[in-house]
C-alpha cells in the first residue's frame, strides 16, 4: 500500500475530477466545473463574478471566461452590478436550474461511487480528514 499522503491525495483528485468531468458532460452536457458554479451561483442568486471566482478557487480571467461560456449555453445571465458599474452580478437562468436538477442524480451517483465499500464509520473518518484539509491549511 502506497503511504505517500501528498501524492495519493493529488493522484486521486486527478482521477475523482476526470472521472466526474466525463460523466457530467455525457449526463448533463456541461463540465463538472460548470456544475459547480451553478450550484453556487443557485447558493447566493445574484452573487458577484469575483466573489464565484474566490469560491471556485480560479482566477478572476478564468471565471469570465466560464461564465461567457456558461452565458452562451444559456445557463446563467450576468447583469451589472447597481453599486459597481465595473462589476457583474451572477443569475440563473431556467435552463440552468433545469441542469441542477438533472445533476442530482449524478451527484448521488458520483457521491456513492466514492464511497463504495466503506462503513459508516470509515465514511465518517474520511469526512472528517477531507475537511481537516480544506480548512485547516
Amino acid at each position: 500500500m502506497d503511504k505517500r499522503f501528498f501524492y495519493l491525495l493529488n493522484k486521486a483528485r486527478h482521477r475523482v475530477y476526470k472521472h466526474a468531468d466525463q460523466r457530467s458532460e455525457e449526463a448533463l452536457g456541461i463540465s463538472v466545473t460548470q456544475v459547480g458554479a451553478l450550484l453556487l451561483v443557485a447558493g447566493d442568486e445574484g452573487c458577484l463574478l469575483k466573489d464565484l471566482a474566490h469560491s471556485l478557487h480560479l482566477n478572476s480571467s478564468a471565471l469570465t471566461g466560464l461564465a461567457g461560456r456558461m452565458e452562451n449555453k444559456g445557463l446563467l445571465e450576468r447583469r451589472t452590478c447597481d453599486r459597481d458599474g465595473r462589476a457583474s452580478r451572477l443569475y440563473l437562468t431556467d435552463v440552468g436550474r433545469e441542469k441542477i436538477e438533472s445533476a442530482k442524480p449524478l451527484i448521488t451517483e458520483l457521491n456513492n461511487r466514492m464511497t463504495e465499500g466503506f462503513s459508516d464509520e470509515e465514511v465518517t473518518v474520511i469526512l472528517k480528514f477531507l475537511n481537516h484539509l480544506a480548512n485547516d491549511f
